[in-house]
């Protein structure tokens, strides 16, 4: 049996960990308190790759799950999927850029990416996990 069964909790758990550090991250430095800031917003990171390494293991040793509604609620379903995927490929390089700009002292570049970066690394953390209970605790049938 193995992991396989519980790497779509796990990764929606490290969905959530994701969001939760952004929104520590995002209040943190707006309070000027650039070491929370930094902490949380490396640990956004670090769960977010961990969600990354998850992923694409489960879905190279077990595939992909089909969402089990039906009729509106399966638009529904895909309304909130399709932009989630365009957007999960989208804020990779966003993360690296406003990463490698802050990392490198340069904050003023890091402010103006991390504008766009911020909101959109929200909406895929929280609709990841959306998604996870869309397909794993949605009733089928």
């Amino acid at each position: 049996m193995g992991i396989v069964p519980y790497l779509g909790g796990v990764n929606a758990c490290f969905n959530a960990l994701s969001a939760a550090c952004l929104i520590v991250g995002f209040f943190a430095i707006r309070r000027g308190r650039r070491d929370v800031h930094r902490v949380a917003m490396l640990s956004a990171v670090g769960a977010s790759a961990l969600f990354l390494a998850g992923y694409l293991t489960r879905a190279a040793l077990h595939g992909t799950r089909r969402f089990g509604g039906h009729g509106v609620w399966h638009g529904v379903y895909l309304a909130i999927l399709v932009p989630h995927m365009i957007l999960a490929a989208v804020v990779v390089p966003l993360v690296g850029f406003a990463l490698h700009h802050a990392l490198s002292a340069r904050f003023a570049q890091h402010r103006r990416i991390a504008r766009w970066t911020f909101p959109i690394w929200m909406y895929v953390s929280v609709t990841g996990v959306v998604v996870y209970l869309m397909l794993y605790h949605w009733p089928s049938g």
